[in-house]
C-alpha cells in the first residue's frame, strides 16, 4: 500500500549527532515536529532551532509561505522570474529523500550575527559580516535581521568608514542581500552611506570587490526614484564610469556598464540625448568595438545584452525626428528642404536665377523638386508629413548630400538624365528606405529585458544610421537600374532592397564596410536565384507523390526532433532572474537528467557555463509534473505590471505546474530559440505536441534534405502526379529460365 501524500520520509542532521530517519506528517504543527526532533537528541528549549536545508540555498524550513505584502516596511514589490516561490523553501515543498539540518532558529541567528558585527574583536566581527552575507539571501532570516535594525549597524559600518577590504565588502555584500528582499525602500537610505558608497566608486585605491558592489548598490538605487537618479548622476560623472570602463577586470568592466545602462534607462529623452552627446565625444563607441566586443576574452551574455540596450537607446534618439511630420512654416525646415535642390542644381540654375521672375523662378523650382524625386513638386513639404517616417527623411537626404556631395549629385543628375518613366525618384526613395530601416532596427520600439542580439558594425562610428542610409540608398539606384525599373515598380524595387538589406544583416557583418561589400554583391540577379531556388523548391516539394512522401518521413523525424529537444534539456540552459525593477544579474541553472526522469536546477554564480548535476540541489520528478503554461497563463508575468517593456518577457516566459498543480517553476528564456527548445521538450516529457514555431522549421529542414536525397537519382526528371498504370501480366510465363539445367 503507497504511503500517504502528506507523509514524507526524510533524514535529519546535526553536527556530533547520529542523523535521524524520520516520516515527516505534513499536517503536523512544525512547532511539534521540532520537539519531537530536538526530544530525540535531548536537546532542551526547541523553540531555539530550526530545520534548514543541506543541499543549495540552505533555506529554513517554515510552516507556509508568507508574500512581502504581510511583511513590515516601506516596500513591497515581489521577485518574479525566479525559479524559487516568491521567497521561501516552505514545509509543504519537502520531498521524499531530503536532507535537512536543525540549526538555531533564524531570529536567535539573526540575534548572534547583530551581536558579532558590533564586537570589537575585528576577527568575530569580520566572521559575523561574512556569514550574515550567506544568510541574507534567506527572507526569513532577513526580516528577523531587519526587525533588529541590523540595517542601521550596516549603514554606521559603512558611514564610519573605518573598515575596507575584505570586511567592507561582506558588509555591502549583506547590505545588497537584504534589500533584495524589498522589506525596506531604496529611498530610505541616508544621505551620508550614499555619499560613501559613491566615493567607493569615485576613488582610485579601492579594492576592487568594494568598488563592484558599490556600483551594483548604485545600479539599484537609480531605476527606484526620480531623487536617486538625480543624486547618482551627478555625483558618479560619465567621465568616472567610462574610467571603470577600461579596466582589464571583466567584472568591474560589467558593474560599471550595468550602471550606464542603468543611468540611461531612467533619464529623460533630453537627458538621453545630452548623456549619448557626451558619450560620442568621449569615442565610447569605437572603444566598445575595439576593447570590448573584439577582446580576446569571450563577451558574456551580461555585457551582450547592455552593448543590444546601448544601441536600442541609442537608436531610439531617432524616434522623436520619425514622429515628427515636416512643419512647412519652420524656417530651418524649409532651408534644410532647399538645401537639397541647391546642392544638386545650384551650378546650373543659380547664376541665371536672379534673371528670372518670380512666377518663373517658381516654376523652375518646382521644375528641380520633381528632378529630386518628390510627388508633391510644387509644395516639396507635403512629401514629408507622413509620420513616421517624419522628418528624419530629410535628415538622412540633407546628410547624404553634404557627406558624400559627389555620390548625390551623381544619384540625382544621373537619373535627371533618363526618361521620366525609367528615373529612380531620389525624394520618395529616401522616406522609404528610411521607414524601411526604422523598422528592421526597430527604432522606437522599447528595450527587451533579456534581448542580446546587437549589430557588432553600430559601434564602428558615431552616425550608424545615418551612414547606413547612406549606403542603401545607393543601393537603391545600384537595384533600380538592375531590375530596369519604371515608376509603376517603385514597391517592387523598395521590397528587393529590404530583402537585400535583411538578409545582409542577419550575416552580423563587423564593419559597415563589410556590409556594403556584402549587400553590393547580393544584386538583383543573385535575389532572384535565392527566389527561384527557394520556389523550385516549394514547388517539387507540392507534387502528389512527394506530399505522400513527406508524410511517410514525418513521424521518423518527429522522432529525431524530440531526441534532440531531450537532449538540449539535459545538457541545461543558463537563465536569468527577472526584477519588476530591473534585470537581474542572479543566474540559476536547469538541465534533465540523463535517464529523463528528474529536472534540476539551482543557483549558480556569473561564469559557469555548464555546472554538473550533482551541484544543482533543487529537484522535480517528471512524474510530479502536470502541465506547462506560456506566456499570460505563467504566474509570474500576471505579477508583473503591464507594458510595452514587458512584452518581451511574455513572449519568453513559461512555467511548469507541478505536484497536484500547487506549485510552479516558473522560466524566462534567454532568447526565443530557447524558449522553443525548452517548452518543446517539456511538452514530450509530458506526453503532448511539440508545438513551437521552430518544431516546424527543424521538421521542414529535415524533410527537405531528406527529400533531396531520396529524390537525387530523379534529378531533372518531372514526377507526374499519378503512378504510372501497371502492365497487364503476360499470358504465359515460359520466358522464364530455369536454373536447375544449368550448364556444368
Amino acid at each position: 500500500m503507497p504511503p500517504p501524500k502528506d507523509v514524507v520520509k526524510i533524514a535529519i542532521q546535526m553536527v556530533g549527532a547520529i542523523p535521524q530517519l524520520i516520516e515527516l506528517q505534513q499536517t503536523k504543527p512544525l512547532a511539534l515536529v521540532l520537539k519531537d526532533v530536538c526530544d530525540a537528541w535531548s536537546l532542551p528549549n526547541a523553540e531555539r532551532y530550526a530545520l534548514q536545508y543541506v543541499d543549495g540555498r540552505q533555506t529554513y524550513i517554515t510552516e507556509s509561505v508568507r508574500h512581502p505584502q504581510s511583511l513590515p516596511g516601506p516596500a513591497s514589490v515581489a521577485l518574479t522570474g525566479s525559479p524559487f516561490p516568491f521567497s521561501l523553501q516552505n514545509r509543504g515543498e519537502i520531498k521524499n529523500g531530503s536532507i535537512l539540518r536543525l540549526t538555531t532558529s533564524p531570529d536567535q541567528e539573526a540575534e548572534r550575527l547583530y551581536s558579532g558585527i558590533q564586537s570589537n574583536n575585528l576577527d568575530v566581527k569580520t566572521d559575523s559580516l561574512k556569514k550574515l552575507a550567506s544568510l541574507s539571501q534567506d527572507v526569513t532570516f532577513a526580516q528577523e535581521f531587519i526587525n533588529r535594525n541590523g540595517l542601521k549597524q550596516i549603514f554606521y559600518i559603512v558611514e564610519e568608514g573605518k573598515h575596507t577590504g575584505e570586511m567592507l565588502a561582506h558588509t555591502l555584500k549583506a547590505f545588497m542581500e537584504l534589500m533584495e528582499h524589498d522589506f525596506v525602500s531604496w529611498e530610505t537610505l541616508s544621505a551620508a552611506f550614499i555619499k560613501k558608497i559613491v566615493s567607493y566608486v569615485n576613488m582610485n585605491m579601492v579594492d576592487a570587490s568594494v568598488q563592484q558592489l558599490s556600483l551594483s548598490i548604485l545600479e539599484n538605487m537609480v531605476p527606484t526614484s526620480r531623487l536617486l537618479f538625480e543624486l547618482v548622476k551627478k555625483e558618479v560623472t560619465l567621465d568616472r564610469l567610462f574610467t571603470h570602463l577600461q579596466v582589464t577586470n571583466a567584472q568591474l568592466q560589467l558593474k560599471a556598464m550595468a550602471l550606464l545602462i542603468a543611468l540611461l534607462l531612467a533619464a529623460t529623452d533630453a537627458e538621453q540625448r545630452e548623456m549619448m552627446d557626451y558619450l560620442r565625444k568621449k569615442n565610447i563607441r569605437q572603444f566598445i568595438h575595439k576593447n570590448i566586443i573584439h577582446s580576446s576574452e569571450p563577451l558574456g551574455d551580461e555585457m551582450a545584452h547592455y552593448l543590444y540596450v546601448l544601441q536600442s537607446v541609442s537608436l531610439n534618439l531617432c524616434e522623436r525626428r520619425m514622429r515628427t511630420s515636416m512643419d512647412p512654416y519652420s524656417q530651418e525646415q524649409r532651408e534644410l528642404l532647399q538645401s537639397l535642390r541647391q546642392t544638386a542644381f545650384e551650378s546650373e540654375s543659380e547664376a541665371s536665377a536672379s534673371n528670372f521672375s518670380t512666377e518663373r523662378r517658381r516654376s523652375l523650382c518646382a521644375k528641380e523638386f520633381r528632378k529630386l524625386g518628390f510627388v508633391n513638386n510644387s509644395n516639396p513639404a507635403e512629401d514629408l508629413r507622413r509620420a513616421p517616417p517624419g522628418i528624419l527623411a530629410l535628415d538622412n537626404m540633407v546628410y547624404f548630400s553634404r557627406h558624400t556631395p559627389n555620390a548625390y549629385s551623381r544619384f540625382v543628375l544621373e537619373n535627371s538624365s533618363r526618361e521620366d518613366k525609367h528615373e529612380c525618384p531620389f525624394a520618395r526613395s529616401s522616406i522609404q528606405l528610411t521607414l524601411i530601416l526604422c523598422e528592421i532596427l526597430h527604432v522606437g520600439e522599447p528595450c527587451s529585458e533579456t534581448a542580446q542580439a546587437f549589430y557588432p558594425m553600430f559601434f564602428g562610428q558615431d552616425h550608424f544610421f545615418e551612414e547606413l542610409f547612406c549606403i542603401c540608398i545607393q543601393l537603391v539606384n545600384k537595384t533600380w537600374k538592375e531590375m530596369r525599373a519604371t515608376q509603376e515598380d517603385f514597391d517592387k524595387v523598395l521590397q528587393v532592397v529590404r530583402e537585400q538589406i535583411t538578409r545582409t544583416l542577419s550575416l552580423k557583418p563587423t564593419s559597415l564596410e563589410l556590409f556594403k561589400t556584402r549587400v553590393n554583391a547580393l544584386n538583383y540577379s543573385e535575389i532572384l536565384k535565392l527566389r527561384q531556388t527557394e520556389r523550385l523548391h516549394q514547388e517539387e516539394t507540392l507534387a502528389v507523390p512527394v506530399l505522400e512522401l513527406r508524410e511517410r518521413l514525418k513521424p521518423e523525424l518527429l522522432e529525431l526532433i524530440q531526441q534532440q529537444r531531450l537532449l538540449h534539456l539535459c545538457e541545461g540552459t543558463l537563465f536569468r532572474k527577472i526584477s519588476s525593477r530591473r534585470r537581474q544579474d542572479k543566474l540559476w541553472y536547469c538541465r534533465l537528467s540523463p535517464n529523463h526522469k528528474v529536472l534540476h536546477y539551482g543557483d549558480v554564480e556569473e561564469g559557469v557555463h555548464s555546472p554538473p548535476i550533482e551541484s544543482l540541489p533543487e529537484k522535480i520528478p517528471v512524474v510530479d509534473m502536470k502541465m506547462l503554461l506560456v506566456g499570460k497563463e505563467c504566474p509570474h508575468t500576471k505579477e508583473k505590471s503591464s507594458g510595452k517593456q514587458n512584452k518581451d518577457v511574455l513572449e519568453l516566459a513559461f512555467s511548469i505546474v507541478y505536484d497536484m498543480e500547487e506549485y510552479c517553476l516558473n522560466f524566462v528564456a534567454p532568447t526565443r530559440y530557447e524558449f522553443c527548445l525548452w517548452t518543446d521538450g517539456l511538452n514530450v516529457l509530458l506526453g503532448k505536441e511539440m508545438t513551437s514555431e521552430r518544431t516546424q522549421t527543424d521538421l521542414d529542414v529535415l524533410l527537405s534534405m531528406e527529400l533531396k536525397l531520396r529524390l537525387l537519382d530523379l534529378e531533372n526528371i518531372s514526377i507526374p502526379d499519378t503512378p504510372p498504370p501497371i502492365p497487364k501480366p503476360p499470358s504465359n510465363l515460359n520466358f522464364c529460365y530455369d536454373f536447375s539445367h544449368a550448364e556444368q
